[in-house]
């Protein structure tokens, strides 16, 4: 342990004297900062199995062989390596990336990466730790925003030993428009010539495998410019990992989150506080 860390470890009581840890999506108190109260955490969606092979949609059935695609991925194979989502975006994970992202709660980057880190796959021992590399902001809104949020949720996954940062790797070169209402011609169009691949960067990519990181995960429209720039880059595969994946018919599935056992405290900081 540095001596940071035993400075904040010595610290914290008289943070919690003067904020009482809160749950931060829904103010009830918890055990330590950052953590969830066990009503929220119960409430949050994670994907369940079985899921599509190629790209991690649940597909809500038992009886699917293992090994399966799901019909978007039959009908148009992805490029990427997997989509590894810690949740499905419901109104509990929207609440948190709010709160994470416009709430100014950069506090809860840890606590979302490590739901993100618990899906990740575990690298083959002597392969080279993947490039996490976050999906980029344009300079006007990372000025307005004051950070990146994708790229503190890939700083966390450094720390937890899940790769290595290459925080510039990918550039927004202009900025784009909200993705959500456009039909997919018009997300081509609003993100042709947006996205590249940092010319100072290039280096650092070949043969390498990349997680493309990001907060939210919707239309897929920019991961899938960004994951077709890292392979033409000469990236060997290219994962995406998301805090919140939209996938409006998967919540009609049974929900996975595991009950309050004696780590989920641990890990979340869930255990209840009076």
């Amino acid at each position: 342990m540095t001596i940071g860390s035993h400075i904040a470890q010595g610290l914290t009581p008289l943070i919690d004297l003067i904020y009482p840890p809160r749950c931060p999506i829904c103010g009830e108190s918890v055990a330590q900062q950052g953590g969830l109260c066990s009503s929220c955490w119960s409430e949050l969606v994670l994907p369940s199995e079985p899921a599509c092979a190629s790209c991690g949609r649940p597909f809500g059935s038992d009886v699917i062989s293992q090994g399966s695609q799901c019909a978007p991925c039959l009908a148009n194979p992805p490029r990427h390596a997997g989509i590894s989502a810690a949740t499905l975006y419901n109104d509990p994970s929207r609440r948190l990336v709010l709160a994470f992202k416009h709430g100014g709660k950069l506090g809860l980057a840890p606590m979302l990466a490590r739901l993100i880190a618990a899906r990740l796959p575990e690298r083959d021992e002597g392969d080279p730790p993947p490039l996490l590399v976050p999906v980029p902001l344009h300079r006007w809104r990372l000025w307005k925003r004051g950070f990146n949020q994708a790229a503190l949720l890939a700083r966390e996954l450094e720390k937890a030993g899940k790769g290595e940062l290459a925080v510039d790797l990918l550039i927004r070169r202009k900025p784009t428009p909200s993705l959500g209402g456009l039909g997919r011609k018009a997300r081509e169009r609003a993100l042709k010539g947006a996205l590249a691949i940092n010319p100072r960067r290039t280096g650092l990519i070949a043969n390498r495998d990349v997680t493309l990181v990001d907060d939210v995960l919707t239309s897929g429209a920019t991961s899938d410019a960004s994951v077709a720039l890292l392979l033409k880059a000469g990236a060997r595969s290219v994962r995406i990992a998301c805090f919140a994946r939209v996938l409006e018919e998967a919540l009609n599935a049974p929900r996975t989150a595991p009950a309050l056992d004696t780590e989920t405290p641990e890990v979340l900081g869930t255990s209840g506080a009076t």
